[in-house]
């Protein structure tokens, strides 16, 4: 049994570590002249990744962070269409898109709040462009099941996607309508059999922890309910309640929210009982079924994490398409404009919309590794990293190892000459272990309201 009172004292705010740096180091001075600079340069070797945000929904998830815009009008989002085609012609013009394609992912926002002939001429403006998809390529989208029907499911299978994911977060009926989004198993159930009756290789489900009125009761049901799916990957994520940066987030009673000891121990049910019914955990907050490719990733010590979440895929460019995305090299990130009027005034001036970004420096791409690693795989081969990087690990992060002590004293990892290995335990607590490599937390210590909370 955990100790409660012991482990959430590190309950405190940190990264979910998407990115190193996170996005709070993004800016500016990263200006479009830079990031011309960085796409002409790519490694013409080096595979690419491509992630197109498709920002409409309905209706407002009081708990959703993500960047979106709500609407009912079709227009709006025939002109979103058009804009993105645009975008796609400009940035054909900047790399090398006869490079391997080996993820392609649509993102929200809700994609399938698109019909079936919007995602069809989506689709084709993408592969007007893009035709090299290697073999085996990961091609995947975000779906809600309440927007979801068979002819959307056949274009999307037409076109070569693979992999849906499906957000539940949680069944209970009192939770969802607190968080108002109302969706009954049946639904659900639905949306699952058209992705098996349209061979979809792999099937996601989303889970949130910490939302209100959930206890570790509730949650059980939710949880038997999602494995009755036999969904093939899970991804339980801990809700990030920050109404200081979502609006809608203030919608919530906060007085509703599990306290972090509820919390935990929903996190510490939900591991066991996914190993119980066959599911393995796989980075932070995600589990598979051993035979999945993300499962056999982390037993070599090969997951990798990005902004599409994690995959098998390292190694590519990522480049971000549309309002809000974010695209990844080997030495920088970029963010395209968050507002639809600067993303519009971009592309109608023949620009790609870039707004922000950051250059990594050594220092920066020596922490992305280490983190990343941790994230990912839980574990760090320090005479691997020592090999690539050429500086000792022992000298060159003294103070990290050194805050480590007490995670190693309360028996969350096990620190050699060779390696740093999480405990189970410990995995709960990954977000906490990446902090001390972080070079940038000390300008954030001060700020609560800088990143959500751990536990």
């Amino acid at each position: 049994m955990l100790d409660f009172d012991k482990f959430t004292k590190y309950s405190k705010p940190g990264p979910r570590y998407t990115s190193y740096p996170t996005a709070l180091e993004f800016s500016e001075s990263f200006d479009y002249d830079a990031y011309l600079s960085k796409l002409h340069s790519q490694d013409p070797s080096r595979e690419l990744s491509l992630y197109f945000h498709l920002p409409f929904c309905k209706n407002a998830c009081y708990f959703c962070g993500c960047n979106v815009v709500f609407t009912s009008k079709e227009d709006k989002k025939e002109r979103y269409i058009d804009y993105l085609t645009r975008e796609l012609q400009i940035l054909s013009t900047h790399i090398d898109v006869n490079r391997p394609v080996i993820q392609l992912h649509f993102g929200g926002g809700t994609p399938t709040f698109f019909d079936a002939d919007q995602l069809h001429r989506i689709i084709t403006a993408i592969k007007s462009h893009f035709k090299n998809f290697a073999e085996g390529a990961e091609i995947s989208c975000e779906i809600d099941p309440r927007h979801i029907d068979e002819a959307q499911m056949k274009v999307l299978s037409d076109a070569g996607f693979n992999r849906v994911s499906f957000g539940i977060q949680d069944f209970d009926d009192k939770v969802q309508v607190a968080v108002h989004r109302v969706q009954p198993y049946d639904i659900t159930k639905t949306a699952m059999e058209l992705a098996r009756k349209y061979n979809m290789v792999s099937v996601n489900v989303d889970l949130i922890y910490g939302l209100p009125h959930q206890s570790l009761e509730t949650f059980k049901k939710t949880l038997d309910l999602a494995i009755s799916l036999d969904p093939d990957r899970f991804a339980v994520f801990n809700y990030a309640h920050v109404p200081w940066l979502k609006k809608t987030m203030r919608k919530i009673d906060e007085t509703t929210l599990p306290h972090p000891a509820e919390k935990l121990s929903i996190m510490r049910y939900t591991i066991d009982h996914m190993e119980e019914r066959g599911y393995k955990m796989i980075g932070m907050d995600h589990f598979a079924k051993p035979e999945d490719e993300l499962f056999k990733a982390i037993e070599k010590g090969e997951l990798h994490r990005n902004f599409q979440g994690y995959t098998t895929k390292g190694g590519a460019d990522l480049i971000g398409i549309g309002l809000t995305s974010i695209g990844e090299g080997a030495d920088y990130y970029a963010q395209n404009f968050k507002d639809m009027e600067s993303y519009e005034a971009a592309i109608d001036a023949g620009k790609l919309p870039h707004e922000r970004g950051v250059a990594l420096n050594e220092d920066d791409r020596i922490r992305q590794y280490v983190i990343m690693e941790l994230m990912s795989n839980f574990k760090l081969d320090i005479s691997r990293f020592e090999r690539l990087y050429g500086v000792k690990f022992a000298e060159y992060f003294a103070d990290a190892v050194e805050a480590l002590k007490p995670f190693e004293a309360d028996g969350l990892l096990t620190i050699t000459p060779s390696s740093i290995e999480c405990s189970t335990t410990g995995t709960l607590l990954i977000r906490n272990i990446a902090m001390p490599f972080d070079a940038y937390m000390k300008r954030h210590a001060s700020s609560d309201k800088a990143f959500s909370k751990t536990v």
